[in-house]
């Protein structure tokens, strides 16, 4: 118990290491602002494009959407961090797992978007047409907002799911949590900076799974 202790849980290695683990967690939860906005924005941009009927745009979307939500989330970083710079295209560590993972979260978005569209009764589709409202202002006002309303769990879920992904960003040496824990590990010849970037990210992201389950039962009750 003692060795583990000494090992694990070494508060003068933790107190040493504490500060660049704080600003790797502080990169984390930038990074992760950046996926979530980007992503679900991107995604819901893409099922509103796929349900303008366009075939050739329905088409592209499909295989976006198929794409990322086959390739690892690893293999995405990796490519646009050491791909795109023969295209002469070049980012930042932090703007290419933002960029990656925003991409992933883009690809399950859409395709959550679409079905709770295409989960909104027909029936107001026909009412509205019926009504003389056109297709564009009966998406915006009517089938839209309920499409939303039954999303937000499901994204909510998709989002905590991809934004952990963020610990990736150290193998193209984004300094956040992990990867600064793991700089402080090796010059402290300790595993305890790894314990507490554990607990930086059980802090971040419980009270993120809590809110999932509190939006899941309110509009599974609404409904």
């Amino acid at each position: 118990m003692d060795q583990i202790l000494e090992n694990y849980f070494n508060l003068t290695v933790m107190a040493q290491a504490f500060p660049d683990v704080l600003r790797g967690f502080l990169i984390t939860v930038q990074v992760a602002a950046c996926v979530i906005v980007i992503g679900v924005a991107t995604g819901l941009f893409f099922a509103l494009l796929r349900a303008t009927r366009n075939r050739v745009l329905s088409v592209l979307v499909t295989i976006y959407v198929e794409v990322f939500r086959t390739l690892p989330q690893l293999v995405i970083i990796i490519f646009i961090y050491f791909g795109l710079p023969y295209m002469g295209i070049v980012f930042s560590p932090f703007f290419a797992t933002s960029l990656a993972l925003a991409a992933v979260l883009a690809a399950f978005s859409a395709e959550i978007f679409w079905a709770t569209i295409m989960a909104v009764p027909k029936g107001q589709w026909e009412a509205a047409h019926a009504l003389g409202v056109s297709r564009l202002v009966t998406m915006r006002m009517v089938i839209l907002p309920q499409a939303i309303r039954l999303a937000i769990p499901l994204i909510t879920n998709r989002a905590i799911a991809i934004t952990k992904g963020t610990a990736l960003g150290a193998a193209i040496s984004l300094p956040e949590a992990l990867g600064s824990a793991q700089s402080a590990m090796s010059i402290h010849a300790n595993p305890s900076p790894l314990t507490l970037a554990a607990g930086f990210y059980l802090a971040f992201f419980i009270p993120l799974v809590w809110l999932s389950r509190v939006l899941e039962k309110r509009f599974s009750r609404s409904q």
